[in-house]
C-alpha cells in the first residue's frame, strides 16, 4: 500500500450570497486554495487529486479536475 500524506490545507476565499465573489466559479476558487496549499507545502509533485465538494450543481464535469488546472497542475495528474 502507497503511503498517503496531508502536506497541508488552505481555505477558499469567503464572500456573503451575491457578494464579491458572485460571478467566481466555485472551481476557480478551489484552485486559488488549492494553489496556496501546495506552495506553502513546497510540494514538488502531485500524484492524484482528491476534492470536496458539497453542491456541484451548475459546476460543470469534474470540479475537481478545474481546480487542479486553475492551481496548475497538468493534464497528467487525475482527479
Amino acid at each position: 500500500m502507497n503511503e498517503v500524506v496531508i502536506a497541508g490545507a488552505a481555505r477558499t476565499p469567503m464572500g456573503g450570497f451575491q457578494g464579491e465573489f458572485d460571478g467566481v466559479n466555485a472551481s476557480i476558487l478551489g484552485g486559488v486554495a488549492l494553489k496556496a496549499a501546495l506552495d506553502d507545502a513546497q510540494v514538488a509533485s502531485v500524484d492524484e487529486l482528491y476534492f470536496g465538494n458539497v453542491l456541484p450543481a451548475g459546476q460543470g464535469q469534474a470540479p475537481a479536475r478545474q481546480a487542479g488546472f486553475a492551481a496548475g497542475l497538468g493534464e497528467d495528474v487525475p482527479a
